[in-house]
C-alpha cells in the first residue's frame, strides 16, 4: 500500500491535534488518502505534498474529527475519499465494508468477511483491517475478535478503547460483546 501511496499524486497535507494524538492527513486531487496517527504501524512517514493551510477537503476532514472527538460519533460523515490508487481490490472491499459499521456497535471479522463475500477469511480480513490507511475516519477500530477480544489496532489497544469508548459510553467489554 506504501509503494501505491508514493505513486499517488498528493496535492496537500495537514497534521490535526485529537485527544488520541497528532494525525496526518493527506489529499490527492480526488479526495481524502490518509489520515494516520504519528506513531502507527505503517505510517507512511514524511510526505511528499505541500501543507496547505486553507485546503477546503483538509478542513472539512479536521472539523469532522473535532466533533468526533468532542462526542458526536457520527460526525464522521461523507467525505471525498480517493482509495482507488491505494490498496488492492479486496482492501478496498473490506474498507468500504468498515465504513457500513455503526458506531457503537463492533463486528467480528468474521462478519466482516461474509460482509465482502469471503466467508472463512476472517485472517485475509484482518490483514486488510490493519492496513487501513484512514484510521478513525474508515473505523477499522470497531472490529473485533470473533468472541469480543480487542485484538490489534494499528493505531495500538489505548487508542482502539478509547475509541470505542467515545462511540458507546458502556465499559469496554460490554462494547466489545456487543
Amino acid at each position: 500500500m506504501l509503494s501505491t501511496l508514493a505513486s499517488t499524486a498528493l496535492t496537500a497535507q495537514a497534521s490535526v491535534s485529537t485527544p488520541l494524538g497528532e494525525l496526518l492527513l493527506a489529499r490527492s486531487a480526488r479526495g481524502l488518502v490518509g489520515a494516520w496517527f504519528e506513531d502507527q504501524r505503517w505510517h507512511p512517514g514524511p510526505l511528499a505534498a505541500p501543507v496547505v493551510p486553507g485546503d477546503a477537503l483538509l478542513a472539512e476532514a479536521a472539523g469532522q474529527l473535532a466533533r468526533y472527538f468532542d462526542g458526536a460519533p457520527s460526525a464522521l460523515g461523507i467525505l471525498a475519499l480517493d482509495l482507488a490508487s491505494i490498496g488492492t481490490p479486496f482492501q478496498r472491499s473490506v474498507w468500504a465494508a468498515l465504513r457500513q459499521v455503526p458506531p457503537g456497535q463492533p463486528c467480528s471479522y468474521a462478519a466482516l468477511a461474509e460482509a465482502v463475500g469471503r466467508r472463512g477469511a476472517a485472517r485475509a480480513v484482518g490483514a486488510a483491517v490493519g492496513r487501513n490507511p484512514l484510521s478513525v475516519i474508515v473505523p477499522c477500530h470497531r472490529v473485533v475478535g470473533s468472541q469480543g477480544a480487542l485484538t490489534g489496532y494499528a493505531g495500538g489497544l489505548d487508542r482502539k478503547r478509547a475509541l470505542l469508548a467515545l462511540e458507546a459510553p458502556i465499559s469496554i467489554t460490554e462494547a466489545a460483546t456487543a
